[in-house]
C-alpha cells in the first residue's frame, strides 16, 4: 500500500514561485502488483485528487477513490472493492499526507501519513525527484504491507506485501 503514497507525491508541474499544484488521475499515476503462490495481477487507481506545494519544501496530499479501482481481471476488481479488500462502500477513499521530503545521496525520501481502511500508518519510501523552474516529477517504487491496514483475507495465500509504482508528471 505504499503505492498511495508514492502516486500521490510527486505528481506535479511547478512554477519557479510557491505554488498549489493539483494533483488528478491525468498527471498522477498510482499502480499495484499484489503476489500469490500461483502467480500474481496487477491495477491501480484512475481517481484521485490532490494539491501539491512547491515553496521552500515541497508537501503534498492526496486522496484516491478507492471505487476507482482497476484490475487485470473483471471479477477480481469487483472482489478487491469488497470488504474482504478494501471495502469501498464504507471506506471510500484512501489517503496520504507528506510529512517530510529529504534529499539523500540516492534521490529522496518522502515520509507521510496512509491511511486506508480507517487506519493510518506512518511510512517512508525512496523517490526519484526532477525539478526544474516549470516542472516536477516523482517516480517511486516501493512496498507496502496490506495487513497493516486489516487486509487480512487470503492469508498463507496471497502475499501480504504490495508492490506499488507512483509517478507524477
Amino acid at each position: 500500500m505504499r503505492m498511495l503514497s508514492t502516486l500521490a507525491v510527486l505528481s506535479l508541474a511547478c512554477g519557479a514561485n510557491a505554488a498549489d499544484l493539483k494533483l488528478t488521475g491525468d498527471n498522477t499515476k498510482i499502480e499495484w502488483t499484489g503476489h500469490k503462490k500461483d502467480g500474481k495481477h496487477s491495477g491501480g487507481f484512475k481517481t484521485l485528487t490532490g494539491t501539491a506545494t512547491t515553496s521552500e519544501k515541497i508537501a503534498f496530499t492526496i486522496e484516491i477513490d478507492v471505487d476507482s479501482l482497476h484490475s487485470d481481471d473483471d471479477k477480481l476488481t469487483a472482489h478487491l472493492k469488497a470488504p474482504d479488500f478494501f471495502n469501498a462502500k464504507d471506506h471510500p477513499k484512501a489517503k496520504f499526507a507528506s510529512s517530510k521530503v529529504v534529499k539523500t545521496d540516492k534521490g529522496h525520501t518522502v515520509t507521510g501519513e496512509l491511511t486506508l481502511l480507517g487506519k493510518s500508518k506512518e511510512i517512508s519510501f525512496p523517490a526519484t525527484i526532477t525539478a526544474s523552474d516549470k516542472a516536477l516529477s516523482l517516480k517511486a517504487e516501493f512496498q507496502i504491507n496490506r495487513a497493516d491496514y486489516g487486509m487480512t483475507y487470503g492469508k498463507g495465500k496471497v502475499n501480504d506485501e504490495v508492490d506499488l509504482k507512483v509517478s507524477v508528471d
